[in-house]
């Protein structure tokens, strides 16, 4: 998807480029064709409802001229509010596109070593080869290089019920003196119903044969769970040194959200990494004290990928800080989703001409989808890195004044910061 858009794009601005795919001579567990950009895992790149943030992402490359958007626009089945394309017809679409358009060389081989001279992109997906794996943890450090992806969901911070859920941090210590988590307490009956709902709820089907946790540190919390009825009580669940306010004990058990760092308005579910369908999430979850009406801006998953630690590597301009004349995109650059994907191709192929011109290469403006999510990749907390998708929990909040003005409308709030992101978007092309 990413090395796609890539290539378009340095194509479009009448430069040449070498496109590598190592299909059909070396696949991978999940594909099952040779085209570009197969969509593996659903063939739904999101919502179309206007001004919800999927929508906004997509509205901005296709103003940056996506030849993936344009593909999937050709490509499209009915699918509700969904932009859902004919896997098929996208995948061919995009790769007769690229095998007719001027500059792009199409070389069928795996690279497993980086070339020491000119402008490189890394668009490989969360399936890179081993040897290339290899190569990128050579280049960037192995520590800093994934195999894995432990995701807990996040919820809107506005729908947490602070009647019930409290602030506090563990045995009253914090490193600057405040309450750093939201705490949702469980009385003993509470939990059980809890564990009844988690041990019955039905899980994703991998879609990858070796999609399976690979450290002991990232179980999913329905495997905790069927280890014994108290496990998760003494894990992710652990209420000691959690005081309630209502009632002056520590609870039975207690779910911890944590507000994420580089998105303003939300919480990570701490220790929630599951492997539920998404569905499923949303019925269990809300059998949270305090989440009885929270609304999912992600939902936890466990599967196997590999992604680089992009904030302690990257540039809002996705290239590497360590060697500027390459630069990541797509799900290796730690981003999740096929639009996302897109994104950061089309800016990296983008920043490539601009490199190969012998100008700056630049990051879109921060108020965009664009700029908000290069900025999350560049800019997030390094020591608990965890791939995004965009929501509006990544975009700057609106001044304060438009804020109060439409507190009871959130409808409105989004409207306003699309419009704002359309404009800044409109002045940056």
């Amino acid at each position: 998807m990413a090395g796609s858009e890539a290539a378009w794009q340095v194509s479009r601005a009448g430069l040449q480029a070498t496109l590598y795919e190592m299909r059909p001579a070396k696949s991978t567990p999940a594909h099952k064709t040779d085209r570009l950009a197969e969509l593996v895992c659903s063939n739904s790149l999101k919502s179309e409802s206007e001004n919800t943030a999927p929508w906004l992402l997509k509205e901005e490359l296709r103003r940056m001229d996506s030849l993936l958007l344009r593909a999937a626009r050709e490509s499209r089945v009915p699918g509700g509010h969904a932009l859902t394309v004919d896997r098929d017809v996208f995948a061919e679409s995009v790769s007769n596109a690229l095998a007719v358009a001027p500059g792009i060389l199409i070389r069928r081989e795996e690279i497993t070593v980086l070339p020491s001279e000119g402008i490189v992109i890394i668009a490989t997906g969360p399936l890179t080869s081993d040897a290339l794996a290899g190569e990128i943890a050579r280049i960037t450090g192995s520590e800093r290089l994934f195999f894995y992806d432990s995701i807990s969901p996040i919820v809107d911070a506005e729908t947490v019920d602070m009647s019930i859920a409290f602030r506090a941090s563990r045995w009253g210590r914090s490193i600057d003196g405040t309450d750093d988590y939201v705490n949702c307490p469980f009385n003993k009956e509470e939990y059980n119903r809890f564990l009844d709902a988690l041990l019955e709820a039905a899980q994703h089907t991998p879609h990858i044969p070796d999609d399976v946790p690979y450290f002991e540190a990232c179980l999913p919390i329905e495997e905790i769970a069927r280890r014994g009825r108290d496990t998760l009580r003494f894990g992710p669940m652990k209420p000691v040194g959690l005081d309630d306010p209502r009632t002056g004990r520590w609870p039975y058990a207690a779910v911890q959200l944590r507000q994420e760092n580089a998105r303003s308005s939300s919480y990570n579910l701490v220790g929630f990494q599951n492997y539920l369908k998404y569905g499923e999430q949303v019925r269990v979850f809300r059998l949270i004290p305090g989440l009885e009406n929270a609304e999912f801006l992600r939902f936890g998953q466990i599967h196997r990928n590999t992604y680089i630690n992009a904030p302690a590597l990257l540039e809002p301009t996705l290239q590497l800080r360590a060697d500027g004349r390459v630069l990541f995109a797509g799900q290796i650059a730690g981003i999740e989703g096929y639009v996302e994907s897109i994104a950061t191709g089309l800016l990296a192929g983008r920043n490539a001409v601009r490199l190969a011109r012998g100008e700056e290469p630049d990051a879109p403006p921060r108020p965009t989808a664009l700029g908000s999510l290069c900025a999350y990749v560049s800019g997030a907390d390094p020591k608990d890195y965890q791939p995004a998708n965009i929501t509006f929990d990544l975009l700057p909040p609106i001044e304060e004044e438009l804020r109060k003005k439409f507190r009871h409308d959130k409808k409105a709030r989004h409207a306003e910061v699309c419009r704002r992101a359309l404009t800044a978007l409109e002045a940056y092309v």
